[in-house]
C-alpha cells in the first residue's frame, strides 16, 4: 500500500508541476495578507515571488521522486531571502510565520487536487497523511537552512557595525574642536563603510554664535576624505561656502531631519551632487552608484550635515547602513556640540578673565611691574587666575595674585568677585591677614549662596603690601605659593632671599573658603631694586615637572634679569613654559622703589592743642622747600583739621608726615583706635566740619589701621605749574 501511495503522490506531483505559478501566486496572495511587511519593499516581493515557485518546485520533486529523502534541502534563493530579511531587519519570528503559513496553504491546495485524481477516499486519506509528514519534515529542514542563513548575516552585521561604532566611539571626538573632530568622522567611516564622506556645518555653528536653520542654508565644507587621491568626486574644497538647491534631497533631509537613502540609476546624476555636466561624466566614470544623507543632529539642534557616498564599493547601501550612518554621525553630531559649546565657553570665558584683569597699571612710585597672563591649553580651559597692581595711601602699593580651583565661566565669574572684594578691602587699608580673613568671609558667603550642583567655591590668594618709604614688605598667604625674592645689589651678586636666609619665613594660611583658621602677616625689608616674582603654581608645576627646578629656574632666571621687567617676564615664560602650559599661568613681577628721603618730612607732636600752629609751620617750610607754596593754604588748612582731631580724639604719641611723590599726601597718625566719620553738622554746631572740609579739599582720604593705632591720610593733586617734575622725576 505504501508503493501505492507513492505512486499516488508522483502522479499527484506530476498533475500540478503545470501549474507552479499559479499555485504561487496563490500562495503569495494568502502570505500577503498574513504578513504584508513581508512584500512591501519592490524587490522583497519579487523575490518571495520567485522563493515561493521554487518551494513549490521542490516539494513537488520531493513528491515525484524521492519522498522518504530525508535530506532535503532548501532552495539557494530561499537562503539569499533570509540573508535580505536580516539586513533589512525583519524579525527572523516573522520570517518562520510566513514558512508556516506558506507550506500549510500549500498541503491545503494539495490536499484540495487529490479528489480531481481518484474517488478511492482510503487512498485520499493515506496520502494526505503522508503529505502531512513529508510537508513539515521539509518545513523544518528548509526553515533551518534558512535561520542558519539569517542569523550568519544577522551576526556578520551586527560584527561590522560593532566594529565600525567601536572605532567611531574611540577615534571621533579626541579633541575639542570642530574641525578636527569632523575629520575623524570622514577617516573612520572612509576605511570600510563609503568611498567618500563630506562634512558640511552651518556657519552659525562654526561661529559658536547660534545654529542652523531650514531657512539659512548656507553651508561650509569643513572636511571631507575619499579613498581616491585628491577627493576628485568633490567640486568643493575646505573651508567653500555652498547651498543646495531648493528641492533638493540634502535640503529635504535638514528640513525634515530625517536621513535619506539615494540610488542612482543609470546614468541619472542629480544635479546636487554633479552641478555641471562635466563632473558628472567624472562621477558616472568612476561609477557612483548610492549615496547616504545624515543630517548633524544634536540636543534639538542641526548642525549640518554629512554625506556618504559608494562607488568603489560594488554594494550599495541599504537600510541597515543607514541606520548604521545615523548612529555614528548622532555620536558625531554629539562630539562637534560639545567642541562647539565649549569653544563658545571657553572663548567667552576668557574674554571675562581678560576684561577682569587690569590692562594697565595704574602709575605710582613703590615698584616697576610687568606682567602676563596665559590661558590653558584648549581641553584644560580656562581657570580662575587672576593678579593685581594696587596703590594704597602714603605711597604704598599692594601686590596681589590669586587661583580660583575650578575652571571655566563659574571660575572667571568668581575670580572677578574676588578681585573686586580684595580691591573693595585694599580701599580700606586692611592688613595682609586681616584682609585675607575678610576675603575668607566672602568665600564661605559665596558657597552658601551657590546651589550644591555648582561645586565648592575654593581659591588661594597671595596678599602683599609694599612700603617704599620704610621699604617695608608685609605679606600673607592664604593656600598660595610664597613669592620669590632676589636682590641684586650693587656688587652684582645675586642673593635669593628664602624662608631659611635673611627673611622671616613666609607662613601659608589655609586657602580660602574653610573658615575658622587665623592668616600671619610676615613682614621684611627689601632693598631698592629687589625683584619679586608672584605667580600661580601653573607657572611651576606641570606633570612631569618638579615644583623644587620650577622654582630654581625661576630663581635663575630673575638672578639674571635683564633691566627691562617686560623681557623678564617673557625670558620666565620661554624657560619654564617651552609648550602649551597645563593651567592657567598668572605671572606679576616687581621691582622696588624707594622714595627719595628728601621728599618725606615728619614730626613728632606733643599732645597739646597748641602743637597745631606748630605743624601748621612744619607742613609750609616743606612745600616751600619742594617749590610747592601754592598748595600752602590748603595743606595747611587740611594738617590743622587732622592734627587737632587726633590730639582730640586720638593717643599719644601723634606724628604728622607729608610725602611728595605724584601727589602731595598728609598723614596724621596716632595711637588710638577710634575711626573718624563724615557727619552733618546744624546751624549751631560749632564742630563737625572739619573732615568735610578735607573731603571738599582733596582727592581723597581715609583712615588705615596698624598694629599701633591707626592713619587718617588724605591726598591732594600738585599744581599743574609747581615743581612737580623736580618732585617725581626721580621717582616715576
Amino acid at each position: 500500500m505504501g508503493t501505492d501511495v507513492d505512486a499516488f503522490l508522483g502522479q499527484l506531483a506530476r498533475h500540478l508541476r503545470p501549474q507552479v505559478g499559479k499555485l504561487a501566486g496563490l500562495l503569495l496572495q494568502r502570505l500577503n495578507d498574513e504578513l504584508p511587511e513581508l512584500s512591501e519593499e519592490a524587490d522583497i516581493a519579487a523575490l518571495n515571488l520567485e522563493e515561493t515557485a521554487q518551494h513549490i518546485t521542490a516539494f513537488l520533486d520531493l513528491l515525484e521522486t524521492h519522498p522518504d529523502a530525508g535530506a532535503s534541502k532548501a532552495p539557494p534563493i530561499a537562503l539569499e531571502g533570509g540573508r535580505l530579511y536580516a539586513r533589512r531587519g525583519i524579525p527572523v519570528s516573522r520570517v518562520l510565520r510566513g514558512y508556516r503559513i506558506g507550506h500549510l496553504s500549500l498541503l491545503e491546495l494539495l490536499q484540495a487536487e487529490a479528489p480531481r485524481l481518484t474517488d478511492d477516499w482510503h487512498m485520499i486519506h493515506l496520502a494526505s497523511m503522508r503529505l502531512v509528514t513529508i510537508g513539515f519534515d521539509y518545513v523544518d529542514r528548509s526553515s533551518e537552512e534558512v535561520v542558519a542563513a539569517y542569523q550568519e548575516e544577522r551576526d556578520r552585521l551586527l560584527q561590522r557595525r560593532l566594529a565600525l561604532t567601536n572605532r567611531a566611539s574611540k577615534r571621533i571626538g579626541t579633541t575639542l574642536d570642530v574641525t578636527r573632530t569632523a575629520e575623524e568622522l570622514t577617516e573612520v567611516c572612509t576605511e570600510d563603510f563609503a568611498d567618500l564622506v563630506t562634512v558640511d556645518l552651518f556657519d552659525s555653528a562654526l561661529d559658536e554664535t547660534g545654529m542652523g536653520s531650514a531657512e539659512a542654508l548656507t553651508q561650509r565644507r569643513v572636511a571631507q576624505r575619499s579613498v581616491l587621491d585628491g577627493c576628485p568626486e568633490s567640486l568643493l574644497r575646505i573651508d567653500e561656502a555652498h547651498s543646495y538647491p531648493d528641492e533638493s534631497e540634502p535640503v529635504r533631509a535638514l528640513t525634515t531631519g530625517q536621513p535619506v537613502l539615494h540610488h542612482i540609476a543609470g546614468t541619472e546624476m542629480p544635479t546636487w551632487m554633479a552641478p555641471s555636466e562635466s563632473h558628472g561624466r567624472v562621477l558616472r566614470t568612476l561609477g557612483l552608484h548610492s549615496v547616504l544623507l545624515v543630517p548633524l543632529h544634536a540636543r534639538g539642534d542641526t548642525l549640518g550635515l554629512v554625506q556618504f557616498a559608494r562607488h568603489r564599493t560594488s554594494t550599495p547601501f541599504d537600510d541597515d547602513d543607514l541606520l548604521l550612518a545615523r548612529e555614528i554621525v548622532s555620536r558625531a553630531a554629539v562630539s562637534i556640540d560639545n567642541a562647539r559649546r565649549y569653544t563658545h565657553e571657553r572663548s567667552t570665558a576668557l574674554t571675562l578673565q581678560r576684561t577682569l584683569l587690569p590692562r594697565h597699571t595704574v602709575r605710582q612710585s613703590a615698584v616697576e611691574t610687568a606682567s602676563r597672563y596665559l590661558p590653558a591649553g584648549s581641553r584644560a580651559g580656562v581657570g580662575g587666575d587672576w593678579y593685581d597692581v594696587i596703590p594704597l595711601s602714603g605711597a604704598r602699593v599692594a601686590l596681589v595674585v590669586g587661583d580660583v580651583v575650578g575652571r571655566g565661566l563659574h571660575a572667571a565669574a568668581t575670580m572677578g568677585r574676588l578681585r573686586t572684594a580684595v580691591r573693595a578691602f585694599a580701599d580700606i587699608d586692611l592688613m595682609p591677614d586681616e584682609l585675607l580673613t575678610h576675603l575668607d568671609d566672602v568665600v564661605i558667603r559665596m558657597q552658601r549662596e551657590e546651589s550644591r550642583d555648582g561645586g565648592e567655591t575654593s581659591a588661594t590668594c597671595l596678599y602683599a603690601i609694599y612700603d617704599p618709604v620704610s621699604r617695608r614688605c608685609s605679606l600673607a598667604s592664604a593656600g598660595h605659593i610664597p613669592p620669590t625674592v632676589v636682590i641684586l645689589p650693587t656688587t652684582g651678586d645675586a642673593t635669593r632671599i628664602s624662608s631659611v636666609g635673611e627673611l622671616p619665613e613666609v607662613p601659608i594660611g589655609p586657602p580660602l573658603g574653610l573658615g575658622g583658621l587665623p592668616f600671619e602677616t610676615a613682614e621684611f625689608e627689601l632693598p631698592e631694586g629687589s625683584l619679586m616674582a608672584l605667580h600661580t603654581d601653573g607657572l611651576i608645576a606641570g606633570r612631569t615637572r618638579d615644583v623644587d627646578l620650577g622654582l630654581a629656574t625661576l630663581h635663575d632666571v630673575l638672578t639674571s634679569a635683564p633691566e627691562s621687567l617686560e623681557e623678564t617676564c617673557d625670558q620666565l615664560l620661554t624657560a619654564l613654559l617651552p609648550g602649551h602650559p597645563a593651567d592657567d599661568v598668572a605671572l606679576l613681577v616687581a621691582r622696588t622703589r624707594t622714595l627719595d628721603p628728601g621728599h618725606v618730612a615728619a614730626i613728632d607732636l606733643p599732645s597739646d592743642p597748641a602743637a597745631v600752629s606748630g605743624a601748621r609751620r612744619f607742613a609750609s617750610d616743606a612745600l616751600a622747600a619742594w617749590g610747592l607754596e601754592e598748595a600752602s593754604f590748603v595743606t595747611e588748612l587740611i594738617v590743622s583739621e587732622l592734627v587737632t582731631n587726633a590730639i582730640r580724639y586720638g593717643k599719644s604719641p601723634v606724628q604728622l608726615r607729608l610725602i611728595l611723590q605724584s601727589t602731595l599726601t598728609c598723614e596724621v597718625s596716632d595711637a588710638g583706635s577710634t575711626t573718624p566719620h563724615l557727619r552733618r553738622a546744624r546751624i549751631f554746631d560749632e564742630g563737625g566740619r572739619g573732615l568735610l572740609l578735607v573731603a571738599q579739599l582733596t582727592e581723597r582720604w581715609g583712615t588705615r589701621h596698624h598694629r599701633q593705632g591707626k592713619v587718617i591720610w588724605a591726598e591732594q593733586a600738585l599744581p599743574a605749574d609747581s615743581g612737580q617734575a623736580k618732585a617725581t622725576g626721580s621717582t616715576d
